[in-house]
């Protein structure tokens, strides 16, 4: 049985009178998770550094235009990644060809503060008219209090909703109740990229199907003077999706786990968590206080040989080092018979908005040909509709990632945002950054353990 709190709203509507706006900043887009620890929550009343962007957009219009607000996890005017430079050109086209009509305004912040901030908006009743979410269990945050509008009738209107690879089924991770909350702009999966000339200086010419192949290509880079592996701990999400990946492995049944049927201590957990602390050795020695930025800029600025990342990390990658592009290999976890993580960045729109044409109409821009055709050929990522690219312009590393995806058995979700509650998944995060930290396995699990007794299976 699944169930939600909503303490992280709760206690942002307690400093809603503090908040005068969402602050700014920059981080690459990748998948959020959902933030309610304290100094989030911090950040979340700090106005000072609030952003809105509105220099890239055509001035806006006074009179009958209709004004919204758009929020993002990305500063638009000083990012590097190429899937948010693509929403900033799609902004900008939106502005161009409904002015007089619409106009729609940027607020931004960056990754780490991007839900302490939204929920302090929707506490103080200030919810942008569209924003941006990470789908799956965890967006029944925002739909159960009604936060979020039901999009159905609008993606059948008019055949909207046919334009996505699969039709409706393209909206599984979006739908409650047989209701449609978010609309998929993209998709990703989780993959290992690795640099091919470290790889191929350190002997190895085969890429790691199982876990001790894992271990000894980390141990033949590290003989060669490579760091092997760069991660973020500093971004507890990062160092949790290496976890889930891990506790999938192992045939952990999160389901069971989130019903009571299984427990945290169980073997296989214990055994999946060792695994963490087992290769954690070869992860670059900065991983404690990096965020996920620095850790891929390791990557890419060729100071480790390997990253554990989203293909949603292909952008940032191209946009930042386009050289890297040609020595940038992918492979699949391994391990793990076959399944890959997988999730999609999609856009929410208020249920209290004013302007809910506008904000279909803008969310059509996100999903049209143009935006589509760029999500593939310049950003890498998987595009949601039917859409044909030109697959040699696409980043070199967008076949290999749908190889992956292709071969794929089945998909799951992050671990975080896939408990019975935010809270639920950030304790997960937390345990894991603790454990890697130095807290013995056990005793962390058991911490783990205590929280779900406490909070999940007694409710």
């Amino acid at each position: 049985m699944k169930r939600k709190v909503l303490s992280v709203l709760l206690s942002t509507a307690m400093m809603a009178s503090l908040l005068m706006g969402c602050g700014g900043g920059n981080d690459t887009s990748a998948p959020a998770q959902s933030s309610d620890d304290s100094s989030q929550e911090a950040a979340a009343a700090d106005d000072s550094s609030a952003s809105t962007d509105s220099s890239e957009e055509a001035p806006a219009a006074s009179g009958d235009v209709e004004e919204i607000t758009w929020m993002f996890w990305d500063d638009l005017n000083a990012t590097e990644d190429l899937i948010s430079i693509g929403y900033k050109d799609v902004v900008e086209r939106f502005n161009k060809d409904y002015e007089g009509k619409y106009h729609v305004n940027v607020v931004t912040t960056n990754l780490e503060e991007y839900y302490a901030k939204l929920n302090a908006l929707v506490a103080a009743d200030e919810t942008p008219d569209c924003f941006i979410v990470s789908p799956g269990p965890n967006l029944d945050v925002y739909v159960e209090p009604g936060i979020t509008a039901d999009l159905t009738d609008y993606l059948k209107a008019d055949g909207w909703i046919d334009t996505f690879n699969g039709g409706e089924g393209a909206f599984s991770q979006q739908t409650y109740d047989g209701k449609i909350h978010a609309v998929p702009l993209n998709i990703a999966a989780a993959c290992v990229f690795y640099n091919t000339e470290m790889f191929e200086a350190a002997g190895i010419t085969t890429m790691p199907t199982d876990w001790q192949g894992m271990l000894d290509a980390c141990a033949k880079l590290q003989d060669a003077g490579y760091t092997p592996l760069t991660i973020s701990a500093g971004t507890a999400w990062c160092l949790s999706m290496l976890a889930g990946y891990l506790c999938d492995s192992e045939g952990v049944d999160l389901a069971a786990i989130d019903a009571g049927e299984a427990s945290w201590l169980d073997s296989n957990v214990v055994n999946a968590t060792n695994k963490l602390v087992e290769i954690s050795q070869y992860f670059q020695p900065t991983a404690a206080g990096d965020t996920n930025d620095v850790a891929t800029a390791n990557f890419y600025n060729e100071e480790a040989a390997m990253l554990i990342q989203g293909s949603w990390a292909i952008a940032q990658i191209n946009g930042s080092n386009p050289d890297f592009e040609d020595k940038c290999g992918v492979f699949a976890f391994p391990g793990t018979d076959g399944r890959v993580i997988a999730k999609s960045d999609s856009l929410a729109m208020s249920a209290k908005t004013a302007h809910p044409d506008a904000v279909i109409a803008l969310m059509k821009y996100f999903t049209d040909e143009t935006a589509q055709k760029y999500t593939a050929e310049i950003g890498g990522k998987i595009p949601v509709t039917t859409v044909e690219y030109d697959e040699t312009k696409a980043p070199a590393q967008l076949a290999y990632v749908m190889d992956v995806f292709g071969s794929a058995k089945s998909t799951f979700g992050f671990y975080n945002e896939s408990m019975a509650s935010t809270e639920a998944g950030s304790t997960f995060d937390d345990t894991m950054v603790s454990i890697y930290l130095g807290t013995p396995v056990e005793e962390g699990l058991s911490s783990l353990e205590d929280f779900f007794k406490n909070n999940v299976w007694n409710k």
